[in-house]
């Protein structure tokens, strides 16, 4: 069944693009200087397996939304920023922390939010990367990192 309509007229479609990954055990000790993808190895669900790698790629085209929570942990106040991506094929949007104006001692938690609507053609991909500007090679993404997407018309 490819679409499915329950006695209350309440429609589900249980093949529509819609996917949610998470970190495993983390990443350790991000590069710094240099955009690193950020890894995605467990999958809570993939309804349509169109996540793989760390990798969605859009199996039809449409308005995809997209949830990103990128958990970061041990990071340093000597970085002058810290990026993240949510890379797609049309267009890349950016979150960023400044953890010099956290104060002293480093930053022990923090996340940074993504959320958009994203435009794709088939075959189009989305992924999520982190750089760290400058300062010492501490920052981790925490294996609670997720990523997760549908197809919204």
């Amino acid at each position: 069944d490819r679409l499915l309509i329950d006695s209350a007229g309440i429609v589900t479609k249980p093949y529509q693009p819609a996917f949610f990954a998470r970190g495993a055990n983390g990443q350790n000790n991000i590069a710094v200087g240099s955009r690193s993808t950020i890894q995605l190895p467990t999958e809570r669900f993939d309804n349509n397996n169109d996540f793989s790698s760390n990798t969605f790629t859009a199996p039809v085209a449409g308005k995809y939304q997209f949830n990103c929570h990128i958990y970061l942990i041990n990071a340093p106040t000597n970085a002058n920023y810290i990026e993240t991506y949510l890379v797609t094929s049309n267009r890349t949007t950016a979150g960023i922390i400044t953890p010099s104006s956290y104060g002293g001692g480093g930053i022990s938690y923090v996340s940074i939010e993504t959320v958009v609507l994203a435009d794709m053609d088939a075959g189009d991909t989305a992924f999520l990367q982190i750089i760290q500007g400058s300062g010492t090679q501490s920052t981790d993404v925490d294996q609670n990192t997720t990523f997760s997407g549908y197809l919204v018309c």
